[in-house]
């Protein structure tokens, strides 16, 4: 099998977007490279005014590794922005993937998939294959040997017995077929060869795939595998995985531009069938076959249409269920988790079809999620025969705070509430510059610079047209502390959004929220906007720790959130000198009072934990055990 050659690029759009019918049309851009990136600050800077300049949107991710972006815009711009990273030598070689599309019709869907704004982030490495910081990430230099998709089709056609062409014929027994996606994904396209194994290790997110390769090891020693995923990144690493265990894994090869390439060869599908699972506002992208392999979960019909957004109501991931099938009343449960023995929640649903996220495999995009939390365990009645499941509380820190120092700064919340709660923590998405406040040397008169070396700092919501520059060098603050910049940290909302419906997905049921500051304004305005899109929320409680309405929206629709809510806040301004004790109420104000309690406390901007404040936070929690 001989390794492609990237593919030859087409010819870089000259019109402006809106001359032309193609120029004005609407298209989608996907690509990723691997390679030294000598100032990802510096690059995702660029990234950040040029994809501006040119009114695309989408994601782009940026790390010491290489670039990962999928872009959203008229056709012409993408096509001047294809010929501007043509002209970085870092970019030769990269396959840019462009297909012309509608223009998105369902706003809900397009701010789900993160297409109505440009999100542009450092990251520490492009894909996350293994969430176990402890086990050595691959070397991308030993991935698995790229094949066109003409040249994946060949070998596929041989081993089927189509073709007797002899430099792509290979043992029929030595070859499998291997699905790099995810569960959500297989469901509703994959490749089927006959007389080929394939295998769909039915995954749920892409960290899992190092576990499901170790337990199959020996399905795949000594043969030839054929990787696949969407557009090729999620084979790079896993390929690499799959070489390093060895003698007996050095067969390794990849469909070079993943199903995307495959099905512009192939426009009939070839031997892939169904859709292509995509993560943009498309949702999906067929073939000219035009056949359904998705079934509904409930009654088996076929159906392959995610975009009524129904999702498992245990671990959030997304499930079909087609038209007759779907009750907003409904809880839902995926398949894996009806292996794992969970049945429908009795209790009052909390998710309903109309969620608001696309569910984002964390390792597309790299996102930088660290989620921290104790073991589950129960609750003893007080006549020892039988046993409540603790409490899970999804912790939002503050500005410029990260997950690790929320729950240092909460330690002792957390031991006062051992025996009833669980707390989850998780970064914010956006991430800070680090910065100082200058302090001279008496004895050289000159500032010095903080000692050790900085820890990433995040922020659920930042100021308009914010850069940040994650390289560890510490910067001085451009000003002195002011208590009041909550009130310029509009923009942000849409990604943090999305960033936590995906969290969430990823962590089964979660009770309740707790926000603390700026991470109490960013759960307010999603249990928000839970509300209006969904009419029920995902929680059953909140808890708002020293918040505040957060400026993006005014009014709040004058609707209150129906959430039994918890807030705690000064007592007066002078008690918190950073959040005031009237924008504390204000958010309160916000949120239905007949389910509405309160704690103003005099010990500054901090979550209390002595008596007698302990005491009635217990006292709240108590009523959801």
């Amino acid at each position: 099998m001989d390794a492609a050659a990237p593919p030859p690029r087409g010819q870089e759009g000259q019109g402006d977007r809106s001359g032309g019918d193609e120029g004005g049309r609407y298209g989608v851009l996907l690509y990723y490279k691997y390679a030294e990136v000598p100032d990802a600050a510096a690059l995702a800077a660029f990234y950040e005014s040029h994809c501006r300049a040119l009114a695309l949107v989408g994601r782009v991710r940026v790390g010491p590794d290489g670039v990962n972006a999928t872009l959203g815009g008229r056709m012409a711009a993408l096509e001047k922005h294809v010929a501007e990273m043509s002209s970085n030598a870092l970019f030769d070689g990269t396959d840019f993937k462009l297909a012309s599309c509608d223009d998105p019709v369902d706003e809900r869907v397009a701010r789900e998939c993160g297409f109505t704004s440009l999100s542009v982030r450092l990251v520490k490495e492009l894909v996350t294959l293994c969430a176990n910081p402890s086990l050595a990430t691959p070397q991308i230099t030993c991935a698995g040997r790229h094949l066109s998709a003409a040249k994946f089709h060949s070998v596929l056609q041989s081993v089927a017995g189509a073709t007797s062409d002899s430099e792509a014929t290979v043992e029929k027994s030595e070859v499998v077929v291997l699905d790099a996606r995810n569960i959500y994904e297989t469901r509703i396209g994959k490749f089927r060869v006959p007389n080929v194994e394939t295998l769909d290790p039915e995954i749920r997110q892409y960290s899992d795939l190092p576990l499901w390769i170790d337990e199959h090891a020996e399905k795949l020693r000594g043969k030839s595998i054929m990787m696949y995923c969407t557009g090729g990144i999620r084979c790079e690493m896993a390929s690499a995985y799959i070489r390093s265990k060895g003698e007996g894994f050095e067969n390794v090869f990849q469909l070079y531009g993943g199903i995307q390439r495959y099905l512009e060869r192939f426009p009939d599908g070839g031997y892939f069938e169904g859709k292509n699972f995509v993560f943009d506002h498309r949702i999906s992208v067929g073939s000219l076959k035009e056949n359904i392999l998705g079934t509904c979960l409930l009654c088996g019909s076929s159906f392959d249409d995610y975009s009524p957004r129904c999702r498992c109501s245990h671990c959030r991931m997304l499930v079909l269920v087609c038209s007759t099938c779907q009750d907003s009343t409904k809880d839902y449960v995926c398949e894996l988790c009806q292996k794992n023995g969970k049945q429908c929640c009795q209790t009052s649903p909390r998710q309903g079809c109309k969620t608001e996220s696309e569910l984002i495999d964390s390792s597309d995009f790299g996102i930088p999620m660290i989620i921290n939390q104790s073991a589950t365990s129960t609750i003893p009645r007080s006549n020892g025969s039988e046993q409540l499941k603790k409490l899970k509380i999804l912790c939002l820190h503050g500005f410029r705070q990260n997950a690790s120092n929320f729950k240092g700064r909460t330690s002792a919340l957390a031991k006062k509430l051992k025996h009833i709660a669980d707390l989850v923590f998780i970064d914010a998405p956006h991430e800070l510059s680090f910065v100082y406040k200058p302090n001279p040397d008496h004895c050289s008169g000159r500032s010095s610079l903080p000692s050790g070396t900085p820890k990433r700092k995040y922020a659920w919501l930042v100021a308009p047209n914010s850069i940040f520059y994650a390289e560890h060098d510490w910067k001085i603050a451009d000003a002195p502390f002011d208590p009041l910049q909550y009130q310029q940290q509009t923009d942000g909302f849409e990604e943090s959004y999305a960033y936590l419906e995906h969290a969430i997905s990823q962590m089964g049921n979660i009770d309740g929220i707790l926000g603390f500051s700026q991470g109490a304004a960013m759960a307010a305005l999603f249990c928000r906007q839970q509300q209006k899109t969904c009419g029920s929320l995902k929680f059953r409680f909140g808890i708002f720790c020293s918040g505040y309405p957060a400026p993006i929206i005014s009014d709040f629709d004058g609707e209150p959130i129906k959430l039994p809510s918890l807030h705690c806040f000064g007592n007066s301004e002078d008690h918190d000198r950073q959040i005031a004790n009237r924008a504390s109420t204000e958010l309160a104000n916000r949120f239905d009072k007949s389910c509405r309690s309160v704690i103003e406390h005099d010990m500054g901007h901090i979550i209390p934990t002595r008596p007698p404040f302990i005491d009635k936070i217990k006292e709240f929690l108590s009523n959801f055990i």
